[in-house]
């Protein structure tokens, strides 16, 4: 074989080993490329965020739960707005109703755009108050109820399918104060939560210790006021839960006296009767703390509230006649536990704490309703709302 044979031959074979390494290589980056995107793809139940804006954070965020494992994903901010400290999805999960928590307080409606990374406003109106901290829809989903705690007023707004807001608000001025100053100087309405038939809109007003009770139409005419159940002095009640199967029953827990109530219904006349009354800290705890969130259990066998400065969850059995037996209490690996949530089946609690700035995950044991936390949390400056 001549020498210029051996060379062409050489060349040849060089150009085909270097085609085929070639080929591999771009068939090994491209399956690395794929992995990657499905790595980075979120997967989960969507839970949205309310924050407070004062320091790090911009809006309403979104982040994804597993079920399965019970891990959090890395939040998203999905719009910017100021304060929107609660929210509240409709029943199709397709719009977003928020509050600003601020001096002059709005409602906020969003929809979301086509790959649900982004929320657009709808409609916006002014509360007529100040500091809105809560927002929630009737039944029909065409009613917003709205409580302002810097003013003590309650605000109703009608709303349509498309989340537009419709017509002049109509707003309830609370009078009264309590003992505790200044914080119950004068009123502050803290929540709001229509009965199952939308007959009735119950206001909880930390102020003056009260919940009140308004009469609704279809046209959403609003009732006189009347008072659903008085309060012991002191108690600032905060947050209300109606039971999850026992449409007679319902819960209170109080910021002040930290302290939950239980009590009966009367849909007829929109007034409460008082069952049971417990207290959320231990009693060997001295130092300042204030409840916040409460939620039941599916079943309703078990409640929890947020007890902030303690920083813990209480957990309390629930009697079929609505007495109640503390089982627990547990640190939510954080600071100042304003909200915290449920997962839909039940096995995991999400508690925000916003001055921790962090989200911590728990395991719920099905048996005694205790939950555990997991090790799993995320970070975001000032949480303070959880929907899923």
């Amino acid at each position: 074989m001549t020498y210029r044979t051996t060379f062409k031959y050489i060349s040849i074979l060089s150009i085909f080993l270097f085609a085929i390494g070639m080929g591999c290589k771009e068939k090994k980056e491209a399956k690395i490329e794929t992995t990657e995107m499905k790595i980075e793809k979120p997967m989960g139940l969507e839970i949205l965020i309310g924050t407070y804006t004062k320091e790090e954070s911009q809006g309403i965020y979104k982040a994804y739960f597993d079920e399965s494992t019970g891990t959090l994903s890395k939040p998203q901010l999905l719009v910017e707005t100021e304060n929107p400290t609660f929210l509240y999805q409709s029943q199709n999960k397709e719009r977003v109703f928020a509050v600003n928590e601020v001096k002059e307080g709005k409602a906020i409606s969003f929809s979301w755009n086509e790959d649900r990374t982004r929320l657009n406003p709808i409609s916006e109106q002014l509360t007529g108050g100040s500091g809105p901290c809560h927002i929630t829809l009737n039944n029909a989903q065409n009613f917003v109820a709205i409580a302002n705690y810097g003013s003590g007023t309650f605000t109703l707004l009608k709303t349509n399918e498309d989340g537009d807001f419709l017509g002049e608000a109509k707003v309830r001025n609370h009078q009264g104060s309590g003992p505790v100053m200044p914080a119950q100087k004068s009123a502050h309405a803290h929540y709001s939560a229509f009965d199952d038939n939308d007959k009735y809109v119950y206001v909880v007003d930390l102020g003056i210790d009260k919940v009140l009770s308004y009469t609704i139409d279809n046209n959403g005419k609003l009732g006189n006021e009347q008072t659903a159940l008085q309060m012991d002095p002191g108690d600032g009640p905060r947050h209300m839960a109606f039971h999850p199967t026992k449409k007679n029953m319902a819960f209170i827990i109080n910021e002040h006296s930290n302290s939950v109530v239980s009590v009966s219904i009367n849909h007829e006349t929109g007034t409460f009767t008082r069952i049971d009354k417990k207290s959320t800290i231990p009693k060997n705890f001295t130092e300042p703390s204030f409840c916040a969130d409460m939620h039941l259990s599916a079943d309703g066998k078990f409640l929890y509230g947020s007890n902030r400065g303690h920083n813990s969850i209480v957990v309390f059995s629930v009697s079929d006649e609505g007495k109640l037996d503390l089982i627990d209490t547990v640190s939510v690996e954080g600071d100042w536990p304003r909200n915290f949530t449920l997962s839909p089946n039940g096995q995991y609690m999400l508690v925000a704490n916003q001055k921790s700035n962090n989200i911590t995950v728990f395991k719920i044991d099905a048996k005694t309703g205790i939950p555990s936390y997991t090790g799993q949390q995320i970070a975001l400056s000032m949480p303070v709302c959880l929907k899923f």
